[in-house]
């Protein structure tokens, strides 16, 4: 079974068992939505422990979620720093051009004449449209928003993403 990130518990929040999410999903309202089922990987441990979603709210930057027989702060305290994640049997057919954060991270990116630009290490996600964080080939950093414009081609299957490069983008 292959299982995908979908948040880091980073601290509890009160006393009534809730925990802190810095949420790194591409479907929040999915993941996160009351009897959802999930893993959490406490770090070093192979086997995660199921729980399932009793509350969830967005505060701030962060998720706070509560589990089905996990009522207080003592509870949930072990799972500070563990990974939150989904099962792929949970995984949903997306639209046409829709694709899982899992599936774009660690894409290689060349533009449209066939020159390697880097490779996809994380994303963002703004107001407007997501950011995708390339670590390029020269070391730095560069940060394509996902617009038509600049996005040509995603191709999952063999990792790679075309883009056309603007003026500046890379600057």
């Amino acid at each position: 079974m292959k299982w995908y990130n979908v948040g880091k518990i980073v601290n509890t929040h009160g006393i009534r068992g809730e925990i802190r999410v810095i949420s790194q999903t591409d479907f929040p309202e999915d993941r996160y939505e009351v009897g959802s089922k999930l893993g959490i990987f406490a770090p070093g441990e192979k086997r995660p422990t199921i729980v399932i979603i009793k509350t969830a709210r967005k505060h701030k930057n962060f998720m706070l979620l509560s589990f089905e027989g996990y009522p207080n702060i003592n509870d949930v305290e072990k799972f500070k720093g563990s990974m939150l994640k989904v099962n792929e049997n949970f995984l949903e057919e997306l639209e046409e051009d829709e694709f899982y954060y899992h599936e774009i991270v660690g894409c290689d990116v060349f533009d449209e004449n066939g020159t390697e630009i880097g490779k996809i290490k994380e994303i963002f996600e703004t107001g407007a449209n997501d950011v995708w964080t390339v670590t390029g080939i020269d070391g730095k950093e560069h940060y394509l928003p996902v617009i038509f414009e600049v996005i040509k081609e995603v191709d999952v299957e063999n990792k790679r993403i075309t883009i056309e490069l603007m003026e500046g983008l890379l600057s």
